[in-house]
């Protein structure tokens, strides 16, 4: 039975998250119900992270055993013809060995949020960025973000739901540019706690209004209390851009 990778980007806004659930539609479901029609079987898709309701992908990675052998071409193909019209794609599938795991081979993941902070409305963007009327101090949320680099229990940023067996994270990368009217904030980890990155992201927005300082984000980090945590940001302008693996 040949082992699938597949690169897949998503609008999250219609789903109530990666997973399969009782209340909503999933991008796991959707794409189980287009492999299963592939496939002539139901087969589990495995992704490489568990997204949000409204967080969206770039370039997820999931990985599907099906009875079939088909070129990956094809398979994407097939697999597109039968997502269609949800705004799910499959960008690309190749075969891997069988011991590939989308969630545990992976060794980075990458995000980016994208604020705009502007007062006028979002006309284009609504659903795919958090509009902040307030100016913002992209440089200070630069700046006070260093602090939370390395390794640290976070659970000052981590959802109450989290099911992860451990707060202690390594953040390697959290970095704020400023470009116009658009803030986007970059983040990479080996892996992150359920909602830490949206946890991350409005503290800092808070550091960038002025209402904190960077000393204040570290004693927040440092609290290792939820209740410490600034406003968790909305899903809107999550984005999962990509997921690194070793060489195979």
């Amino acid at each position: 039975m040949p082992r699938y990778r597949l690169i897949i980007e998503y609008d999250g806004g219609p789903f109530r998250g990666w997973q399969i659930q009782d209340n909503g539609r999933s991008i796991q479901g959707a794409l189980e119900d287009a492999v299963a029609a592939v496939n002539g079987a139901p087969a589990r898709v495995h992704g490489a992270g568990r997204t949000d309701a409204g967080v969206h992908a770039l370039a997820q990675v999931a990985h599907v055993d099906i009875t079939k052998t088909l070129p990956p071409g094809r398979l994407r193909d097939a697999l597109n013809a039968h997502l269609r019209p949800l705004p799910i794609g499959v960008l690309a599938a190749d075969v891997v060995a069988d011991t590939f795991e989308a969630r545990f081979s992976a060794i980075r993941r990458h995000y980016r949020y994208r604020i705009v902070n502007r007062r006028a409305n979002l006309a284009l963007e609504i659903g795919k960025a958090w509009r902040v009327p307030r100016p913002l101090d992209a440089e200070a949320m630069h700046e006070a973000a260093q602090a939370l680099l390395g390794k640290h229990d976070f659970t000052t940023f981590r959802d109450t739901e989290c099911q992860a067996k451990s707060p202690l994270k390594t953040l390697d990368q959290l970095d704020v540019a400023r470009d116009g009217e658009v803030i986007e904030i970059v983040t990479s980890a080996r892996s992150f706690l359920h909602s830490q990155v949206r946890s991350m992201v409005g503290s800092l927005v808070w550091v960038g209004e002025g209402r904190w300082r960077a000393a204040d984000l570290r004693t927040a980090l440092d609290a290792r209390d939820r209740r410490a945590c600034g406003p968790v940001a909305p899903p809107d302008g999550l984005y999962l851009v990509r997921v690194d693996y070793a060489r195979e």
